[in-house]
């Protein structure tokens, strides 16, 4: 595998908001923060902006993704994880933020950080229409169907 950096060009909407970074050398997510100060009510769902734009390269994504710690201790998520970003999209990353608690409001202070950006590289697939598919040993098994833990 390169070592090559994937060049992801970054605009400031807000010129006073900190570029996404690494949180330690060798992790996957950049930590993407909040652009405004927000109350989610319990169970509520909210757009934060981030005051950022991108340009993803052809070939690759954006991939937005809740923050471990923050759904831990303050049951913040993400209610579309991971939240995806199309290479041709170039407006506003926003997170579509939603509180899991059923009780107690999260308090989100501009800068915070509030979820991760991870670019990944995706093919462009060709479906093929067939009558039959080959079989496997899972076969049409879904959910649970490798047993119960």
């Amino acid at each position: 595998m390169s070592d090559t950096p994937v060049v992801v060009p970054i605009k400031r909407i807000d010129p006073t908001v900190e570029l996404p970074s690494y949180a330690y050398e060798g992790d996957a997510g950049l930590d993407l923060r909040s652009n405004e100060d927000v109350v989610l009510a319990p169970l509520e769902r909210r757009l934060v902006g981030t005051g950022l734009a991108v340009a993803i390269p052809e070939g690759y994504a954006g991939f937005v993704q809740p923050r471990s710690g923050m759904a831990l201790k303050r049951g913040l998520s993400m209610a579309n994880t991971p939240g995806l970003i199309d290479s041709h999209y170039r407006g506003e990353l926003k997170v579509c933020t939603v509180n899991l608690d059923p009780e107690t409001p999260i308090s989100i202070e501009r800068g915070e950080r509030i979820a991760q950006l991870v670019i990944q590289r995706v093919p462009t697939v060709s479906l093929v229409e067939v009558g039959e598919l080959d079989e496997t040993d899972r076969g049409a098994g879904g959910f649970g169907s490798s047993g119960a833990s």
